[in-house]
């Protein structure tokens, strides 16, 4: 649960308290932030699109050049919840491997250990067509590879925080005058009947909640463009939502860009209802 330690953690081969769970002060993930994570969703014990996160996993290690045995990690999964007693409950498992302990380097160091972390924790899943965000609209000031899921996290979360001391849910970000994503969620657009979101690359993660709801509308009949969306546009969107795997598909209702409101909304459109109620009907007939 966010704003606490779970109980037990997988620790490189050991179930151990969270107090008992130590690692080297000179694990990379520590000295460089040299590591990748992933979240995957459980709905009611049931996992949602776990081979799809189980491949952005693979990739994320093969981009930083991480060789790490996944084989079996999807009955840790399993384990991980049912050992938190979360076997039927809205939760999620948090997977984190790092290059390991080493003496310090500015390379890649070769033959390294990994070091290897996981827990499940509870989720609330559960009516989020009926909540809302506010955002902020902030520059993009990341590095070039955010379609790796990496723990360096630092200018996401310094991005985040710009948002949080305004009393707001999520930063949206924005590189040359065009949308990218959020802090830690993707971003959709929707004018018309038209929806629109950045297309894949190096600028933006790659979603698996993203790629789904892209599915949707095609399921659905919703024309979809991936394509980077302006700042100058924001002020003839009629709707907007961001995603991600806790944050499932949530209704933005107001935006603000240079302390000005440059979009606002108080109800879900027709468009995203649809998607909403989509998404629901399939996470919750797993």
């Amino acid at each position: 649960m966010k704003g606490s330690f779970p109980k037990e953690v997988y620790l490189n081969g050991e179930w151990l308290s969270s107090e008992a769970a130590k690692i080297s002060v000179f694990d990379r993930g520590f000295m460089h932030g040299d590591g990748i994570y992933e979240v995957i969703p459980f709905y009611k014990g049931k996992s949602f699109l776990l081979s799809e996160h189980l491949k952005r996993l693979k990739y994320c290690l093969s981009e930083i050049y991480l060789d790490f045995d996944l084989s079996g990690i999807e009955g840790l999964v399993y384990e991980a919840l049912q050992r938190a007693k979360l076997g039927k409950e809205d939760a999620a498992v948090y997977i984190q491997i790092t290059r390991g302990v080493t003496p310090r380097t500015h390379f890649i160091p070769q033959n390294t250990e990994p070091t290897f972390l996981m827990y499940a924790f509870p989720a609330q899943l559960g009516g989020f067509e009926n909540r809302s965000w506010k955002v902020l609209l902030y520059q993009d000031l990341r590095w070039q590879r955010c379609d790796i899921k990496t723990t360096s996290w630092l200018a996401n979360t310094m991005a985040n925080s710009k948002s949080h001391e305004l009393g707001l849910n999520e930063t949206i970000l924005y590189r040359d005058g065009l949308v990218t994503e959020g802090s830690h969620s993707s971003i959709f657009f929707i004018k018309g009947n038209i929806v629109y979101t950045h297309p894949e690359g190096p600028a933006i993660l790659s979603g698996i909640t993203r790629k789904f709801v892209i599915g949707l509308c095609k399921e659905h009949g919703i024309t979809l463009h991936e394509e980077p969306f302006p700042l100058e546009e924001l002020g003839n969107v009629h709707e907007v939502f961001c995603t991600g795997t806790t944050t499932q598909i949530m209704q933005v209702t107001e935006m603000i860009y240079k302390g000005k409101t440059v979009f606002k909304s108080s109800d879900n459109g027709e468009v995203l209802k649809k998607l909403q109620s989509a998404f629901k009907e399939k996470t919750r007939s797993l």
